[in-house]
């Protein structure tokens, strides 16, 4: 499917969103379990080391604690023990954005939705479950399902299949570099939340079809008018 060759119609018809810093106030906690890894098996984290994982599947970077900052572990184990690292920390405590699950409803009233998101399988389902959220969503992708991780289009693509819609008759909601790149490559009118730490540049920015500053401002109204 490609979804930059797709005409389009006059309103979307489906809705993707990343889960991680647009529902998920999730960068704190995976940083914090994969810091707490390197530093306990030798590694040497590195200043960019958040910025260069952001929209990674997760072989992606599993291999870059091994290759990048020296963990000395199977890229198998490495993404396990991070992921319990996480899972847990969520079970303790689900970091959920304001508005996300107002958002969230509210547009599954009038679209279907799906998840398109850079987290591993396990990680979106516990989101979706403890957030009460699972019937809301018709299809959930992880980037570790599919051949690449954002930048790359796969994960938009692969979540308008589940859905059963063409790539650009779907809106993306997106809050980071590598996940507009990606959602944009589909060829979705992306909908940018900008990461608030981590903030996109204004030429990126500039690719998306509406930049708003929280998700309070998603609103039917906006996305039916993208």
């Amino acid at each position: 499917m490609r979804g930059g060759s797709v005409a389009r119609v006059s309103s979307p018809v489906a809705i993707g969103f990343e889960l991680e810093r647009v529902l998920v106030e999730s960068e704190q906690v995976w940083d914090a379990a994969r810091e707490e890894l390197v530093g306990e098996r030798g590694g040497t984290w590195s200043d960019h080391a958040t910025t260069d994982m952001m929209g990674m599947s997760s072989t992606e970077w599993s291999r870059y604690l091994h290759d990048r900052l020296g963990v000395p572990m199977d890229p198998v184990e490495i993404n396990d023990d991070v992921v319990r690292r996480v899972a847990s920390a969520y079970e303790r405590h689900l970091p959920l954005l304001p508005h996300a699950v107002e958002t969230v409803r509210e547009l599954a009233g009038r679209w279907p939705l799906g998840v398109a998101s850079s987290s591993n399988r396990p990680i979106i389902e516990l989101v979706l479950d403890r957030s009460d959220l699972r019937p809301c969503f018709a299809a959930v992708v992880s980037s570790e399902e599919v051949e690449h991780g954002k930048p790359a289009p796969d994960v938009y693509l692969a979540a308008a299949e589940g859905l059963g819609v063409d790539a650009g008759d779907c809106v993306a909601i997106e809050d980071s570099t590598n996940g507009i790149r990606s959602a944009v490559d589909a060829g979705m009118r992306t909908l940018a939340v900008p990461n608030r730490q981590f903030r996109p540049d204004e030429e990126l920015l500039a690719s998306a079809a509406a930049v708003v500053p929280s998700l309070a401002e998603v609103t039917p109204d906006l996305v039916a008018g993208l």
